[in-house]
């Protein structure tokens, strides 16, 4: 590839290889338009050229677009002037970078013959940009395919998670609360990952402040959900809380970090609601019935528990939102660290204003349980925050929809509870809605009948990077 650039004084040309490049100087100037010269070639790599695989994917497009723009320096001289949530350390890494690029620059200007020899042989094996763009797609739908297994992996893990809490409660007489402090002590092992990787486990400097919002969010969030099992069943404290956090996640991204959802995505995603308000309308209705009706206490002792629901709703679609801003800047197991340290204080204090009872396992089976608990945590927690980095929050969120049908499955195996008619179709809606969402995003006959142009343009244009 061969640009030139127009300057007042003399003329550079520079020609990019995948492994040279090759900087001339001219010694006039010119102030003429630009045109094609003879003996100047563009060439893209092909496949089966070497170097091939050192081209940048579609899925780090965007941050390689961010960093090569000419128009960055305007675009970031606009923003909000706090430097507590800038991003000083960026430009402190860009300087060595820059260095280095100038000295590799410097280094392959004796070989710019070469170099030009070898794009030409490259130009005249090369295939268009149709086999580029099929060749990128592939890559694309292998590591989509994985982010949607791990996806849906992390909401059979919730879902394992509601039957295992509901056997602790119930039959070992452990408390939420108690099982949420447990798991977040367990999960501050997580530190030995970003020290090993000689990170810091409380983030980079510049975004320890949103990194610190983003862990007290969620934490809230966990503190809210499990404090509503005291006062809701299990089941429907779960649905609730996917709900309002689906939805709030939508009109978060949108009014926060300007990312919207395309049609298809957002009736899927209306669709997975709708079978969880099905789900929710008879149990919500015998819950109310269950105690006297003239009975104030019960009364509010229900609408406290499906407030709760709520309000851990808002927290994580809060979270979610949080870390899609921080995905390129802190690691997943950064993120575990910090969620596990802010539950540590954020979960005994809830113990105390709650006045929940505090009780150990007295049994191997009970710490068995236990264990569970926190493998099942973890894995959920990873495996949905990994797909935070290329998926809408909305989207994340409404995959997760699936722990309540598969909730509903277990407790069925182990409980003996026959599930509501109304229950039924809810869930077969919100198994049909993600199946769908999954399908519409893997299915490689999406964008068979159409020109490459018109592909590569919807990957540009796409809010989901």
């Amino acid at each position: 590839m061969e640009s030139t650039h127009l300057l007042s004084g003399p003329k550079k040309r520079v020609k990019i290889h995948p492994h040279t490049v090759t900087a001339k100087y001219a010694t006039h100037a010119t102030h003429a338009p630009y045109s094609p010269q003879p003996g100047v070639h563009t060439h893209f790599p092909q496949p089966g050229d070497e170097g091939y695989d050192d081209a940048p994917s579609f899925e780090d497009f965007g941050s390689y677009l961010d960093e090569t723009s000419d128009k960055k320096p305007l675009t970031e001289s606009r923003k909000w002037p706090l430097t507590l949530f800038g991003s000083k350390d960026k430009d402190a890494a860009s300087k060595p970078a820059a260095a280095a690029a100038a000295t590799a620059t410097t280094a392959a200007v004796g070989g710019g013959e070469g170099s030009e020899g070898g794009a030409r042989a490259a130009k005249g094996s090369g295939k268009g940009v149709g086999e580029q763009l099929a060749s990128f797609g592939e890559a694309s739908v292998s590591a989509s395919r994985l982010t949607w297994v791990v996806l849906l992996g992390a909401a059979l893990a919730h879902g394992a998670l509601i039957v295992l809490t509901r056997l602790a409660s119930e039959r070992f007489g452990l408390g939420p609360l108690f099982l949420l402090l447990v798991r977040s002590a367990a999960q501050l092992l997580s530190v030995a990952v970003p020290l090993h990787k000689g990170e810091n486990p409380f983030g980079p400097r510049g975004y320890r402040l949103r990194l610190l919002g983003y862990g007290v969010a969620y934490s809230l969030s966990l503190c809210c959900a499990y404090a509503s099992l005291s006062f809701v069943s299990g089941g429907n404290a779960a649905a609730a809380w996917r709900l309002a956090t689906t939805a709030l996640s939508a009109t978060l991204a949108f009014l926060l970090l300007e990312e919207r959802l395309g049609l298809a995505d957002g009736i899927a995603v209306a669709a997975g609601l709708c079978g969880l308000g099905i789900a929710l309308l008879p149990a919500a209705a015998d819950e109310s019935n269950a105690d006297s009706p003239g009975d104030p206490v019960a009364f509010w002792r229900c609408a406290f528990g499906w407030s709760l629901t709520a309000l851990a709703g808002l927290w994580m679609a809060l979270a979610l939102v949080g870390y899609r801003s921080l995905k390129e800047r802190v690691g997943v197991a950064t993120a575990l660290f910090t969620v596990s340290w802010t539950g540590c204080l954020l979960a005994p204090a809830s113990l105390v204003l709650l006045q929940e009872g505090w009780s150990w396992p007295a049994s191997a089976a009970a710490w068995a349980l236990v264990l569970g608990l926190v493998a099942c945590s973890a894995a959920a927690f990873l495996g949905m925050t990994h797909a935070l980095a290329r998926l809408h929050p909305s989207l994340v969120s409404a995959s997760q929809s699936l722990e309540v049908p598969a909730a509903a499955l277990l407790q069925l195996a182990v409980l003996p509870l026959a599930p509501a008619a109304a229950e039924v179709v809810g869930d077969a809606m919100v198994v049909l809605s993600v199946g769908w969402l999954v399908a519409i995003k893997l299915l490689p006959a999406r964008g068979g009948g159409r020109r490459p142009r018109e592909e590569y343009e919807e990957i540009l244009d796409s809010p989901i990077k």
